[in-house]
């Protein structure tokens, strides 16, 4: 390669920025939605909080009002703020609203495949695959309420070894809520111990964690040039092709035992249809699809259901009275027995506890991103076909028209006067429309029954000397920093 002259470099940085002023100079629609001003190739990333940028959408909106836009680098981004306007546009504009958008991290990992980031009709597919299977293998039946009460058993035991001395709970936490997912997918569990198991744990939370770093927004808005400087955005790609790479070995294990009359997994129920949509394999269920499918479920399936629970027994350390009245019920309405889902109905407060801790936990605070497929009109303004949409979960869940006291841990927000469970219709922590959560009847059966097992048989306590934060860590979920617990056996 022959070496530039400074000449020649100097004229390469003017005509880029030439071109970014002028792109950025574009005339709107008339009706786009207002936003603050961006500058040349950067955007509006300087009014950005780059690790926790929902907390800027928040004030973003006070200035802007609840549809507004920004530009990160040369992407245009829409978002919605408010309970009542991302309803309008997830539910009310459901279809239009239902495409996900070209995001780099994300897309050079999936490429476009599997449910969680793929469109279209491949989506579609995929999608209604993967909800008939979970009921197949029993998404809220009798069969894999089994699963988890024997889960939480062994969860309990785990505990119970500590003796009350303190330890950290993410690993074990995280191990048992997989094993649920683990059974669906491969139709076995692992021992919190087992090196594979922890191995994949740990490169998934890495994942999620960079997803949300300030170098994975800047690798997502820069991608060309990001892509040749180092940096922990970089390993996003290692650490999927990681994971794929177990997922094939299982699958490509099973399709060489695999018995049509006896699916015992999902991935066996995935290899039928492959074998069942012969002679045209490539169209929806090949190979590609399934890695990026099981792959996405593991994830989703494990980290936000683990990380509600650890929000979970963190705030029981921080409101002990509130943990001692959840007590009280379970011993009113459980006593000594297994907890059941049937019980959940006689469970008024222990309820709204777990709708108070997925609320307060803000689990996806920007929500996944979406894409309008179509010219549409939300609340007057235009907003192209192709536009990014962040639906921020963040504004709905600490809406104040919908929450007395958004921003406290506040059980009673699904209480009435007389202590009965109420609804509220801006509960939507997992999203809504057509992209909500495939695996939310499962993650409902997880949070009740794996809660109500540990403080029926702990009680939970910080370290001597230690102050509980209740502020986030950095990541694309929202978990708790890093902290010990203290699991006090009740007698």
């Amino acid at each position: 390669m022959l070496p530039l002259d400074p000449v020649t470099v100097l004229l390469a940085i003017i005509i880029c920025i030439f071109l970014a002023t002028v792109l950025f100079n574009q005339k709107e629609h008339p009706n786009y939605p207002p936003g603050p001003r961006p500058l040349p190739i950067i955007g509006n990333i300087l009014n950005l909080n780059v690790e926790k940028p929902y907390l800027s959408f928040q004030e973003l909106a006070k200035t802007y009002g609840p549809v507004f836009s920004i530009r990160i680098g040369v992407q245009k981004i829409v978002v919605l703020c408010g309970y009542d306007i991302v309803k309008e546009a997830l539910v009310n504009h459901a279809e239009e609203f239902s495409d996900r958008p070209y995001v780099p991290a994300l897309f050079d990992a999936a490429k476009g495949y599997g449910m969680a980031f793929s469109n279209g009709q491949n989506w579609k597919a995929m999608r209604r695959f993967t909800i008939s299977t979970l009921r197949d293998f029993g998404m809220g039946k009798r069969t894999l309420e089994d699963k988890i009460v024997e889960e939480s058993n062994r969860l309990v035991q785990t505990f119970t070894s500590y003796k009350g001395k303190p330890f950290d709970n993410i690993q074990i936490m995280n191990s048992a809520v997989a094993n649920i997912i683990i059974s669906i997918l491969l139709g076995h569990r692992f021992d919190y111990d087992d090196p594979k198991l922890q191995r994949l744990l740990t490169i998934i939370m890495d994942n999620i964690r960079i997803a949300g770093t300030p170098a994975a927004l800047l690798y997502n808005a820069f991608p060309s040039i990001m892509r040749w400087i180092p940096g922990s955005h970089k390993t996003i790609r290692q650490i999927t092709d990681e994971v794929h790479s177990f997922i094939r070995e299982v699958f490509t294990r099973q399709r060489n035992q695999l018995d049509v009359n006896d699916q015992r997994n999902l991935i066996d129920c995935y290899l039928v249809k492959q074998k069942e949509e012969k002679p045209d394999p490539e169209l929806y269920f090949h190979d590609e699809n399934l890695t990026s499918l099981v792959a996405d479920l593991f994830a989703a399936g494990m980290e936000t259901t683990s990380t509600t629970l650890r929000w979970g027994l963190l705030l029981m350390m921080k409101y002990p009275e509130i943990q001692k009245n959840v007590q009280q019920e379970i011993e009113k309405v459980i006593g000594a027995a297994e907890p059941q889902l049937s019980h959940r109905k006689e469970m008024p407060y222990t309820d709204a506890v777990i709708h108070e801790i997925q609320r307060f936990g803000n689990i996806v605070p920007t929500n996944v991103p979406h894409m309008t497929n179509q010219d549409v009109t939300l609340k007057g303004f235009f907003i192209p076909k192709g536009t990014h949409i962040i639906p921020s979960l963040t504004s709905v869940l600490r809406d104040n028209k919908y929450f007395e006291k958004p921003d406290e841990f506040y059980p009673q927000h699904f209480l009435d006067f007389d202590g009965n469970f109420v609804k509220n219709e801006a509960f939507i922590p997992f999203s809504a429309g057509k992209r909500s959560c495939a695996g939310e009847n499962l993650a409902k059966m997880e949070l009740f029954l794996f809660f109500t097992k540990l403080l029926q048989n702990f009680t939970f306590q910080a370290p001597l000397g230690a102050k509980l934060d209740l502020n986030s860590a950095v990541g694309f979920t929202s978990s708790p920093k890093t902290h010990l617990i203290c699991a006090i056996p009740r007698t």
